[in-house]
């Protein structure tokens, strides 16, 4: 009598119901316990709505008490500040949806190493350590304490008081005696607005962090690979969505950057094309941010391409001179008929399967994936290029080509 094997498949299953990058922590359960956690539309609008109470509304109203909401005795005044609207009633906005995208597709995405059969059977409990310790990392209250820990420590006495704060009088900073002095707007920016928005942007990173970490887990088991996938990934091609799960987040990067640089070329005066490199750098940063991690299967992936050739080669070798013999040698049978015979098209398969095998990539995504990340990150920016032309040039030149 044969011995039932454990449901592995499963365990698994089930505790796939429970892995998500987004719920855990402290802050989830703060919007639990206020009826804000959820995704349905509703439910959505109603998070982001509170957080534009928390961040941007209190800075309209201070700004407005104060008088420099249009002008005032500042250069910058709120009204005016793309940088602040940008960040609060746009990146935010973003970064509340890009949960619950990355909610709904991280887990099918995750089962389908499952549905396809990439995990052996006895790895299956390596798998499921795996997705137990995400999951433990993601729920860690220690690590979002730290986070608020670095946002105060780091992002507001540091990189945004030395890095990103405009060297002008604004609505929320201005200079007296020689030495800057906040607003009442902006002590609300200060220590409300911007760090509940950087701990928003820090725990993106952390859970991109999880996900590099848990592909880095499951890229030590030795994964059922096959070479002759149409998917030239060896059966990991369906990684490359990760570019659709983490869309959002690309965007709301983009349009971070684009708000950080208007500000510098309307009211500082900089042209667009004095911040290549910074543009430049966020592409590969974002690259190397959801692509980047993708790179740990490439060891197998090489493997299987070298073996498949290996093997396929010697296979088609052999067919190849039976095939031969068979045909042009005086092999086959005296009433056998060339035309129709299976042996053809069986030359054909195989000559296909080989083919697969040679164009195999050594990375689970193509270089659709790289220009589609791309493209999301740099079209918040691409308006600004629209500063290098006055409207009459622009209208010119599309005319001179229309009209040509």
């Amino acid at each position: 009598m044969d011995e039932k094997k454990p449901p592995l498949v499963k365990n698994n299953l089930s505790e796939l119901e429970g892995f998500s990058l987004v719920p855990g922590g402290f802050l989830f359960q703060l919007l639990q316990y206020a009826h804000l956690a959820g995704n349905t539309g509703r439910l959505i609008c109603r998070r982001i709505l509170v957080i534009i109470i928390l961040t941007w509304l209190p800075l309209l109203v201070l700004s407005l008490i104060s008088g420099q909401f249009l002008g005032g005795s500042v250069e910058l005044p709120f009204l005016f500040d793309i940088e602040t609207h940008v960040r609060f009633l746009l990146a935010v906005p973003l970064l509340v949806v890009a949960e619950s995208v990355v909610h709904e597709r991280i887990r099918p995405l995750i089962n389908l190493f499952l549905e396809r059969d990439l995990i052996p059977e006895g790895a299956r409990g390596q798998f499921s350590a795996a997705i137990e310790s995400a999951i433990r990392l993601r729920n860690s209250t220690r690590i979002e304490l730290f986070l608020f820990f670095m946002v105060y420590l780091v992002g507001i006495l540091f990189v945004w008081r030395t890095q990103i704060a405009l060297d002008v009088s604004s609505w929320y900073s201005a200079e007296i005696n020689g030495q800057p002095k906040l607003s009442l707007a902006g002590w609300w920016l200060a220590l409300i607005s911007l760090p509940l928005f950087q701990f928003l942007l820090l725990r993106w990173y952390f859970r991109l962090f999880i996900w590099s970490r848990f592909l880095w887990q499951v890229s030590k088991i030795s994964l059922n690979l096959i070479p002759t996938n149409p998917d030239r990934a060896c059966g990991l091609g369906f990684l490359a969505k990760v570019c659709y799960v983490f869309s959002p987040l690309v965007l709301a990067q983009g349009v971070l950057l684009a708000g950080v640089l208007s500000e510098r070329i309307f009211f500082a005066g900089i042209p667009v094309t004095a911040f290549k490199m910074e543009i430049i750098g966020m592409v590969v940063l974002i690259l190397l941010s959801i692509l980047g991690p993708l790179l740990v299967f490439t060891p197998q992936i090489i493997a299987a391409r070298l073996n498949g050739l290996d093997e396929y080669g010697t296979l088609s070798h052999k067919y190849v001179r039976a095939f031969e013999f068979k045909w042009l040698r005086g092999g086959k049978a005296v009433d056998e008929s060339f035309i129709g015979s299976a042996d053809i098209q069986s030359l054909a398969d195989l000559s296909n399967s080989f083919e697969i095998i040679k164009s195999t990539r050594a990375f689970p995504f193509d270089i659709k994936n790289v220009i589609q990340l791309i493209v999301i990150t740099v079209l918040p920016i691409a308006p600004l290029l629209l500063t290098m032309f006055s409207f009459e040039d622009l209208l010119l030149k599309m005319l001179n080509i229309l009209f040509r």
